[in-house]
């Protein structure tokens, strides 16, 4: 297996490249393996994020995913105050053909040979038992399943968190964290959209969804018989009288098409990029609309892979992803208070956090990642 230092154009990717610490593309000719670890910061820690396995429509689509998705678990490690930096990887194919058990355990290689500076578990396309086999070549894959002595499927407390988040955008937006009653929209119920619908069920929303997967939705309604299914995502989102939105698939959820015609106050969802452009989330609260910044709404499943690399046991986890609720709702005070978006506000309490850092590693002279990824690889 090969992994090399990325040496493609990076202008060709936007400005923002510039931002990342280190890109890798990992090769291995045998097995098929063609993936993109990102670093964006190590300023407080080795990089977290998950494994993302996804047939892109080119390589520029992948390492553009990498990016941004590394770049927004740096900033959701910062928000929720993890000492961990981010990162995020992808693997290029469809996984539903090219998965192979030693496509997983190059993969495992390519992680390990970052030495503890990339620290990684399940994501979109990619399962715990995915992660299972990849643990074996590598020790820095604390997002395994439970019976390995892993974190668990993450999207547990994933979509919990999501339903905090959602509760503390109703609050904020109408004085009440109830969800009771309200119309709340999910498109994608996936692993994390069908465990959301749960809680919102329970809680006595009506909800309305919809999925490419028929499966999905077979899921989703046996589990929760009385919701609404919904032809696709464009029907959805011109319910009339919805009251939240949470879109659960892939990103560029909010884009050009969405966002004129949407019908819902709120927006608060599982799925990470959601802006498809960067005026985005102005146009919608030049509509009114109510924007939940995604690293800050999702973060549940991160809190779950960091428990599993300091021995938290999952109750305790449970309870510091509830806080979601308090870190939603300081978000949104601050963005009203300095008279700035959601995301602006979110994004300058997650640069405080990271500055900060990165100038106490600059004073002692501690180069990035710190030696915390090492002590860990005999805890994982």
């Amino acid at each position: 297996m090969s992994t090399l230092a990325f040496t493609a154009p990076l202008a060709a990717f936007g400005r923002e490249t510039f931002d990342h610490e280190q890109v890798v593309v990992c090769q291995d000719s045998r097995s098929g393996l063609r993936a993109v670890i990102a670093l964006h910061s190590t300023a407080l820690g080795p990089a977290l994020g998950g494994t993302r396995f996804h047939s892109y429509a080119s390589d520029e689509d992948a390492v553009t995913d990498a990016l941004n998705l590394s770049r927004g678990m740096s900033y959701k490690n910062a928000l929720l105050g993890l000492d961990y930096g981010g990162g995020k990887a992808v693997i290029i194919g469809d996984p539903e053909r090219i998965r192979s058990e030693d496509l997983l355990l190059a993969y495992g290689r390519a992680v390990a040979s970052l030495e503890g500076r990339f620290i990684t578990g399940c994501d979109a396309g990619t399962t715990t038992d995915d992660m299972d086999v990849a643990a074996r070549t590598c020790p820095w894959i604390p997002g395994r399943s439970s019976r390995t002595g892993g974190a668990g499927d993450t999207s547990i407390l994933a979509a919990y968190g999501v339903f905090q988040s959602m509760r503390a955008a109703a609050q904020h937006r109408w004085g009440d964290a109830s969800l009771g009653g309200k119309v709340v929209g999910v498109t994608g119920v996936g692993k994390v959209g069908r465990l959301l619908v749960g809680h919102l069920v329970e809680e006595g929303a009506r909800v309305v969804v919809t999925d490419v997967s028929d499966a999905a939705l077979r899921a989703v309604t046996d589990e929760c018989p009385g919701i609404t299914v919904v032809e696709d995502t464009a029907t959805l989102i011109r319910t009339p009288g919805m009251d939240v939105y949470a879109p659960c698939a892939l990103g560029g959820a909010l884009d050009g098409s969405t966002v004129p015609v949407l019908t819902a106050e709120v927006v608060c969802g599982a799925a990470n990029n959601q802006l498809a452009y960067p005026e985005a989330e102005h146009d919608l609260a030049d509509r009114g609309v109510l924007y939940v910044p995604d690293y800050v709404a999702n973060a549940g499943g991160v809190i779950q892979v960091a428990g599993a690399l300091h021995g938290t046991d999952f109750s305790r986890c449970r309870a510091q992803t509830e806080r979601i609720f308090d870190t939603t709702l300081t978000v949104l005070r601050r963005a009203d208070t300095e008279e700035i978006l959601p995301g602006t506000a979110a994004d300058r309490i997650a640069e405080e956090r990271i500055n900060a850092a990165a100038q106490a590693q600059a004073l002692r002279g501690a180069g990035p990642g710190s030696s915390l990824g090492s002590e860990l690889a005999g805890d994982v």
